[in-house]
């Protein structure tokens, strides 16, 4: 892979990578936007997105699942280029309008918008660590939203939603299929992929 590569404090990214970036996440946000209002046209509540409350959530969720999405993508790249790679995150527009589509049709999120593409050689070990990284930062970010949201009780319509959404994006990517992180992390170590999703599962189904 070639890259033109820019310099943001210590971090090496390309003008690519960041278009990349705001892109998913603007498109990641809006999908949440759409679960988190009810809006779809399925469920025959499609009017909601001209609403105020629609456009607040639109920007908590670029705050919540813009910063899990952001840091779960970063977590890759630092991960990955501890291990001597190049990373760097390209969006798949094809993705980024199923999740879209399926947020505004159906009323549900395929949260996989891209992903850090590594250039370098691995083992099974460094790629499944590379791998976990990206869901246990979402898990520690919905755990601090959680904290925040118990100390700061005003806070939690928006911790909320940013404990929520955090701590599905961790339990989704670890669905072993296709590109998705689970997959590597399960052909590493089944036991740390059996308990990222048994914590995930945890958060997301039973504590409410």
């Amino acid at each position: 892979m070639t890259y033109h590569t820019l310099k943001i404090g210590s971090v090496a990214t390309s003008k690519t990578e960041v278009v990349d970036i705001l892109k998913a996440w603007l498109a990641l946000s809006l999908a949440f936007a759409f679960i988190y209002s009810g809006a779809s046209i399925l469920g025959g509540s499609i009017s909601n997105v001209f609403s105020l409350p629609f456009l607040i959530l639109f920007v908590i969720s670029l705050f919540t699942a813009g910063l899990g999405f952001l840091l779960h993508e970063l977590s890759h790249k630092f991960v990955a280029q501890r291990y001597g790679c190049v990373a760097e995150f390209r969006a798949w527009d094809q993705m980024i309008l199923l999740a879209l589509g399926l947020a505004i049709f159906v009323g549900f999120i395929f949260a996989a918008p891209g992903a850090v593409m590594i250039s370098g050689m691995v083992t099974r070990r460094e790629n499944g660590i590379i791998s976990v990284a990206g869901a246990m930062t979402n898990y520690l970010l919905g755990l601090l939203f959680l904290g925040v949201g118990f100390l700061y009780p005003f806070l939690k319509p928006i911790t909320a939603i940013g404990f929520g959404i955090n701590m599905w994006l961790g339990l989704f990517n670890m669905i072993p299929f296709g590109p998705l992180d689970g997959l590597k992390v399960f052909h590493w170590n089944k036991i740390v992929w059996l308990g990222m999703v048994a914590v995930g599962g945890y958060f997301v189904f039973f504590l409410r």
